[in-house]
């Protein structure tokens, strides 16, 4: 039989913490979680989707223990096109390049954006920064392999939904100048 060597580590004193205490124990990481949320008009039904959305974020993150609140992002009242009108979507991309975010949550392709070029440009952007963008509604966390197909389909659909839209108001004005 042969003996095998063990070697005798010593223990060794924690760190002072910022109080000057000594700590033991695990440190636990959290993932800084922030949540975007946006409505696209000021009518009162839309500012109480709004609030609503903030609160259930506000509870959805504190409720993981797993997760930390990196900030809920929103904007009101401001199209879903031009992100870069969007002061509160900008904050948290300054966030998000500073290193102070680690995923974001938001309702759906639509509220994070109806434009599929920034779409992808920012989810290229966060993911290589390794930040997860979760949609909720389409169930799509940008992590994933299969995440950035999906999203390029599903947010040109919700592009085409804008611009048809657009279009049909447009005829509608259209045809209300004719009749005078």
């Amino acid at each position: 039989m042969s003996m095998k060597q063990v070697q005798v580590l010593e223990a060794t004193k924690a760190a002072p913490n910022s109080n000057g205490r000594r700590t033991a124990g695990i440190q636990i990481e959290r993932i800084r979680v922030a949540a975007y949320c946006r409505v696209s008009t000021d009518g009162d039904e839309q500012l109480g989707s709004f609030e609503s959305q903030k609160a259930y974020y506000e509870q959805k993150i504190k409720q993981n223990k797993e997760w930390v609140s990196a900030g809920i992002f929103a904007d009101e009242a401001i199209t879903g096109t031009k992100v870069d009108k969007r002061e509160g979507f900008q904050e948290m991309i300054r966030k998000c390049q500073n290193g102070e975010i680690d995923m974001i949550l938001t309702k759906s392709i639509s509220r994070f954006s109806r434009n599929t070029q920034d779409i992808i440009k920012y989810v290229r952007m966060l993911r290589d920064r390794n930040i997860a963008i979760v949609f909720e509604k389409e169930n799509i966390n940008t992590l994933d392999m299969n995440g950035e197909m999906l999203l390029t389909i599903l947010s040109s659909l919700s592009q085409g939904e804008v611009e048809s839209l657009s279009e049909n108001v447009k005829m509608g004005l259209k045809m209300k100048m004719k009749r005078g």
